[in-house]
């Protein structure tokens, strides 16, 4: 799936001229990175479009359900990794540059789930489509046991962390991924809360990413990725970090921005990744519509609508920006472009939503729980024992 186009001319007869689409499959993006996202929000945006317009005549169509198959089978394919997660580069999704988030990112975690829904909700499920569907089913198990049980932090979990042994070798271990307490940033301890929590940005064996990454932790409340008390963690934190997250422009795309030595090795010196600008903690006014319809679903209206207020009285003003710079969002980006569309377009669905939630529910998830019931994803010590209907829907309290 194209992560972009470029309308190119091309002359036909008599003079006459013809625009095409030039798709970008990577080899022309900055960097060479293939798009992880753009194929998941094609599924997730074929429901949507589905479910509000009444028209299901395109996603029944062969070439559409073709398309959704190619993408699925992409992506549940067997590989040497050994996680339900998906395995990226960095650059693939939104953060389309080196910002170290190769591995295994919470933001393509959280659209793969939510894709993975959109899928069981929309695939024509036949003889050839049977085995997809399965996979589907344990993928979305695994997939949501994982983020909820190792991406998880509040303070009770930092403080499991720093207690951690390491060099466990067991089943029963602790310490699965053998993670060492030393990477536990200073920041941390103090930043977070004793009211709230996140999902943290990347997990791999022998490192965690423990900065807040907002679209990862909004679309896992969109999609009930985490477990209803995760998620109203979530949004207790942004309303408890309220300046850090969101400042003067909704909302950081990470926190913190990566400064110093730091930013030099895992940004490669990247001018536009300055500290506290673009996606090294700059400010995305797209992600209000997101925060919106999170805040729509956990019945968090008020902070919703404090954003969309501060949005309002600069976006019109200052042209539309695709981003803000500085720790607090205060100034207009360095390179940002004007008149953005998914600006312009985050801001009117946010407004959209408030005045019209019925509508907006139908782009959001509740839990599954009969997803749940079916569970095959390892609760037990063991990793190895199916999932009881009981053990499952504790699950959901966690």
């Amino acid at each position: 799936m194209p992560a972009s186009f470029k309308v190119r001319t091309v002359p036909i007869d008599d003079n006459k001229f013809e625009e095409v689409l030039d798709p970008d499959f990577g080899e022309s993006a900055i960097g060479r990175v293939a798009p992880v996202d753009s194929g998941l929000w094609w599924i997730i945006l074929l429901r949507a479009y589905g479910r509000i317009t009444g028209d299901y005549s395109l996603q029944e169509r062969v070439d559409v359900q073709t398309g959704m198959k190619l993408i699925l089978n992409l992506c549940l394919a067997d590989g040497f990794d050994m996680f339900p997660s998906l395995l990226v580069t960095d650059g693939s999704c939104m953060i389309d540059r080196r910002m170290g988030i190769h591995g295994h990112p919470l933001e393509i975690q959280a659209l793969f789930y939510a894709a993975l829904r959109s899928s069981r909700e929309i695939l024509s499920v036949n003889e050839g489509s049977k085995n997809l569907v399965r996979a589907i089913n344990n993928r979305l198990n695994a997939l949501s046991f994982h983020i909820r049980e190792y991406y998880w932090v509040d303070m009770k979990k930092i403080n499991e962390i720093y207690r951690y042994k390491t060099e466990e070798y067991s089943m029963d271990a602790t310490n699965k991924f053998n993670i060492y307490p030393e990477q536990i940033p200073s920041w941390l301890m103090d930043w977070v809360p004793e009211e709230g929590g996140y999902l943290i940005g990347n997990l791999q064996p022998a490192h965690m990413d423990f900065r807040f990454f907002t679209l990862g932790n909004l679309w896992s409340i969109v999609s009930s990725l985490g477990t209803s008390k995760q998620n109203e963690a979530i949004l207790n934190l942004i309303e408890n970090k309220w300046d850090d997250i969101v400042g003067h422009m909704p909302l950081k795309i990470c926190y913190p921005a990566v400064e110093n030595e730091e930013w030099r090795i895992i940004t490669g010196s990247d001018p536009k990744n300055t500290p506290w600008s673009y996606h090294n903690g700059g400010s995305w006014p797209t992600l209000l519509w997101q925060f919106t319809l999170a805040c729509v679903k956990m019945g968090r209206l008020e902070l919703a609508q404090k954003a969309i207020a501060l949005a309002e009285k600069r976006l019109s003003r200052d042209h539309w920006p695709e981003y803000y710079d500085t720790r607090s969002g205060k100034f207009i980006g360095k390179q940002s472009r004007l008149y953005q569309t998914w600006t312009i377009a985050g801001f009117l669905t946010s407004k959209m939503m408030v005045e019209n939630r019925e509508m907006a529910s139908l782009l959001f998830w509740e839990e599954d729980y009969e997803l749940l019931e079916i569970c095959v994803c390892a609760l037990s010590k063991s990793g190895r024992v199916k999932c009881s209907r009981g053990a499952a829907k504790s699950q959901i309290l966690v």
